[in-house]
């Protein structure tokens, strides 16, 4: 057994230490259960006919971005004020 286990690759030994190996046609019937499941942390490998082929795990929630919080350039006030009809016809407006 030990000489089985040496010479497992390391995505093996992972397949080993998760919690639960389920069927795909178990988990098609169970989707809701294993869904709450790994949102309180658990993981599991979908297998099928018992050969392990699919991971099932929490998403990583990214934190939102903050969107503004790098300094814009120094405007004059000039900038809000309505364009002139010149410089409209050279926007082509």
């Amino acid at each position: 057994m030990t000489k089985m286990i040496d010479e497992c690759s390391a995505d093996q030994l992972d397949l080993v230490n998760m919690t639960e190996i389920v069927n795909v046609q178990d988990a098609k019937t169970r989707l809701s259960e294993l869904l709450a499941r790994v949102e309180q942390g658990e993981d599991f490998i979908l297998a099928r006919s018992g050969k392990p082929i699919a991971k099932l795990l929490a998403v990583e929630q990214t934190p939102r971005r903050e969107l503004g919080f790098a300094p814009g350039p120094d405007l004059p006030e000039s900038f809000w004020e309505p364009m002139s009809e010149e410089e409209l016809a050279e926007w082509g407006m």
